[in-house]
């Protein structure tokens, strides 16, 4: 896969490890639904997302002036569709997928996001023809068939729900994933960062709409440590995940050639299926583990095409 950086610089080193520093981070957002049970999908995002808008409010503080003069109507609905599609529907699915199926099953679910942004992408420009990419689709299908078996066998309903929302969640991050290329190759003055903490504020803006309904969503009580160890948790994915995270992906996207940046992606599935497995205390099972080696395999496949 790395075959394809030709410089021998120590940016292209860095940019590998931020890559995989950012799928780290990125990995523990599986674990948040777990570590908090007691609170809904809606409740967690309103606070993750609340939490996020905060954050990045506060960097985003010394340029908002510029930034404000730089952008227009278009933008800001831009910047709406973006925050709405990315991080809020998607985090909705992602959670309630975590709750319903498990962290395993969802983390290798949305291990597809390589090759479904990659088939999104493929009306532009230099982009590979389908009978190139079919390989690695046809791997990656077979890896999302072995866990869809997995969770179909399951007597209980809630493991299917967990693989409909699981999928939810990675059409919409796909959807994301595309939009947003094309919105930084056609903006000006504003940089790949600036850009995503301005999602972020958007973010968070919505996140307001979503505290009642969230409020009134679960009828449980919880206690005060309960609701201490929720803030803890959201404000936790919020900094590391989504701030850290996506600057340490920025830093790499600017290293790194964008085909292999494509691949990087692949890193969440492989630490989230990791920290899921631990949570859980076991080894992945069967279907799990073919599954995973599918996922890579295709991964790898792409990255061939790419390279011939």
């Amino acid at each position: 896969m790395f075959t394809q950086i030709q410089t021998s610089s120590g940016s292209s080193q860095l940019g590998i490890g931020a890559g995989i520093a950012a799928g780290a981070f990125w990995g523990l957002v599986f674990l948040a639904p777990v570590l908090t049970p007691g609170f809904s999908p809606l409740q967690l995002s309103a606070g993750r997302y609340l939490a996020y808008g905060i954050v990045a409010a506060v960097l985003i503080a010394p340029a908002w002036r510029r930034l404000r003069r730089s952008l227009g109507w278009r933008d800001w609905r831009g910047l709406a569709w973006l925050s709405l599609t990315g991080n809020i529907v998607y985090y909705l699915f992602l959670a309630q997928a975590v709750q319903s199926g498990g962290v395993a099953m969802t983390s290798i679910v949305i291990g597809l996001l390589p090759l479904t942004v990659t088939l999104a992408g493929m009306r532009e420009h230099g982009a590979l023809p389908l009978r190139r990419l079919a390989p690695s689709l046809v791997l990656g299908g077979a890896g999302l068939a072995c866990i869809s078996r997995d969770s179909l066998a399951s007597v209980e309903g809630g493991s299917v729900l967990g693989l409909l929302c699981a999928i939810g969640a990675l059409l919409s991050w796909t959807i994301y994933a595309v939009v947003n290329r094309r919105w930084l190759a056609r903006l000006e003055g504003i940089s790949g960062q600036e850009w995503s903490l301005l999602v972020g504020v958007m973010t968070g803006a919505q996140a307001l709409l979503l505290v009642l309904p969230a409020l009134q969503a679960n009828g449980a009580s919880h206690t005060t440590s309960e609701w201490l160890q929720f803030l803890g948790v959201v404000t936790a994915v919020a900094i590391f995940c989504s701030v850290v995270g996506n600057a340490l992906w920025n830093f790499a996207s600017r290293a790194l050639p964008m085909a292999l940046m494509g691949q990087m992606i692949v890193f969440e599935t492989v630490f989230a299926s990791l920290y899921g497995f631990l949570w859980e205390g076991r080894w992945p099972n069967g279907l799990e583990a073919a599954a995973l080696a599918l996922l890579v395999a295709g991964v790898v496949s792409c990255a061939a095409a790419h390279r011939k």
